[in-house]
């Protein structure tokens, strides 16, 4: 049997939005014409794909078919880049925007060559990696923990940087004046968590692991949001990466940690089954823009990680538990 990809993108598409109307506006036709190629899809392949009483929902033949069809239209567009020379373009899904991951992104980029990438947004990690083994995009970017059910062995992931976190306090905070703060220091005073905790495993983890027991979480409503209760609360602090931008108008401290120095590990995730043909560029760019940065520098006298994140560092090629260390002090200045 012969796929028609124009009667696969129907269905892909309609899937997508289970709406033969929005699907037909999306695919620049007539609700007419996609009927006619959903109708032919399912007579070539001998099943119903949709039920259309009570609403448009897939039948258990069309959840069947959904991945591979993904795959196969995939498949498609690699095949008409290669033949036409044209560069493929690589989906790439973010998350943990509060932290800028596209900083990282974009400074790997350059070391990439040739790649068209076409950055995504990502709610969190579980739906990210839920559009990876959908077929849905190409390669996730973010902080990689355990999911319910272990859903994330179904993916590969490779460790690419390992931040440090500075503590971020308002300008009332008692210990704004310190030039450097352990996390040991910070028991008194409340972490404030932009989103739910249960939503946030590195924070949730680093509060567990220093006895921080003052919490608040709430919604993520962005950065502002963030800086104004930090600013006018004295008694909160959050933690914040040490590269990543604050408002400069913001009046708030970010103080490095140390003794020891907690790392954020932002890692590469992928569906090993649906590989794109340009991962081994993408990893090779990450690769080099980090050896220059010194993107995985680890000393564990130094270093906390949680312990998830351990096995990410031990499965990165050429490293491990031991010392991974190019010179960098624990004085802020020196970090990376």
């Amino acid at each position: 049997m012969d796929l028609d990809l124009a009667l696969v993108r129907a269905f892909v598409t309609t899937a997508g939005t289970l709406h033969f109307g929005r699907a037909a506006e999306e695919l620049s036709t007539s609700q007419q014409a996609l009927s006619k190629r959903i109708a032919r899809l399912e007579e070539l392949l001998a099943v119903r794909l949709f039920e259309r009483e009570g609403g448009t929902r897939l039948t258990e033949a069309g959840e069947r078919f959904l991945p591979a069809a993904r795959e196969a239209l995939a498949a498609g567009e690699r095949a008409i880049a290669a033949a036409t020379g044209a560069v493929p373009v690589v989906r790439i899904d973010t998350w943990g925007h509060l932290y800028a991951p596209m900083r990282t992104v974009a400074q790997a980029v350059r070391a990439f060559g040739p790649v068209r990438l076409e950055p995504g947004p990502g709610r969190d990690w579980p739906s990210v990696a839920q559009a990876l083994l959908r077929g849905d995009t190409d390669l996730g970017f973010g902080r990689v923990h355990p999911l319910p059910g272990g859903r994330e062995a179904e993916l590969t992931q490779r460790l690419v940087r390992l931040e440090p976190v500075d503590a971020v306090v308002g300008p009332s905070h008692p210990l704004a004046d310190a030039r450097a703060l352990r996390p040991d220091d910070l028991r008194d005073s409340t972490l404030w968590c932009p989103a739910e905790l249960t939503r946030l495993d590195f924070l949730r983890r680093f509060a567990d692991a220093f006895r921080i027991t003052r919490r608040q979480d709430g919604p993520n409503l962005g950065l502002d949001h963030l800086v104004q209760h930090i600013r006018a609360d004295a008694a909160c602090f959050t933690l914040f990466p040490a590269d990543a931008p604050l408002p400069d108008h913001a009046g708030l401290r970010s103080i490095p940690l140390v003794e020891p120095t907690p790392l954020y590990a932002w890692s590469l995730a992928w569906r090993e089954s649906s590989r794109h043909p340009l991962l081994a560029t993408l990893l090779r760019g990450f690769t080099e823009a980090g050896r220059a940065r010194r993107w995985v520098d680890y000393t564990p006298q130094r270093d906390w990680l949680p312990d998830t994140d351990h096995a990410k560092l031990a499965a990165r090629p050429g490293l491990g538990l031991g010392v991974v260390d190019n010179g960098r002090q624990d004085d802020a200045s020196s970090r990376p």
